[in-house]
């Protein structure tokens, strides 16, 4: 529309067109003629924005090699605590009826005493390894209903085979127990 625009130089008062000052001249007149401030020495410098990225991640790395650091620390300590030993003492209380179970507390054996000796079964279900709770019948596992005799033989399943004998060996008034040594059923030790 203005083929001579580009060519001829721009009216007086830097207008392009004759006719009224608009307000967006006067207000670039405005911000041209004012002079810069001049910032203050103790006013805190901008950060740049690739500065600031730079900063982030600079933290997040410092972050992901501490943490790292952190679980490598943690590495050296033992996954899994020690059991307790399979062999183990138990004092037997004066009072055991003949044909009564006595299960040591945190211990899975039960001990009997009658007049031909002290043996020692494990309360461990040959089902499933639940732990058998001692019945005036013998023992009953409460996980999936077996039954075993005093003896350790299965009265009623689902349990495959009867519970374990183990070693015992008497020293004065103390057994000593090892969990971990089947013995033949009927092996008792003499009182």
């Amino acid at each position: 529309m203005y083929p001579l625009r580009s060519v001829r130089d721009t009216l007086p008062g830097g207008r392009h067109h004759y006719g009224a000052r608009g307000v967006s001249d006067q207000l670039e007149e405005c911000m041209t003629t004012q002079p810069k401030s001049a910032r203050s020495r103790l006013d805190p410098e901008p950060l740049p924005r690739r500065d600031w990225l730079g900063l982030a991640s600079l933290w997040a790395a410092a972050s992901a090699f501490l943490f790292a650091t952190l679980g490598m620390i943690r590495l050296p300590k033992a996954a899994v605590l020690a059991s307790p030993s399979k062999r183990f003492r138990i004092h037997l209380p004066e009072n055991l009826q003949p044909g009564q179970a006595f299960v040591p507390s945190g211990r899975p054996v039960a001990v009997f005493r009658d007049e031909s000796g002290v043996w020692a079964l494990s309360t461990i279900c040959t089902h499933l390894g639940c732990i058998v709770k001692p019945t005036p019948a013998g023992f009953e596992c409460p996980c999936h209903g077996s039954h075993f005799a005093a003896d350790g033989s299965v009265t009623r399943g689902p349990a495959p085979q009867p519970l374990p004998w183990l070693k015992v060996s008497l020293s004065g008034n103390s057994l000593t127990v090892d969990a971990g040594a089947v013995v033949p059923s009927g092996s008792k030790v003499s009182a």
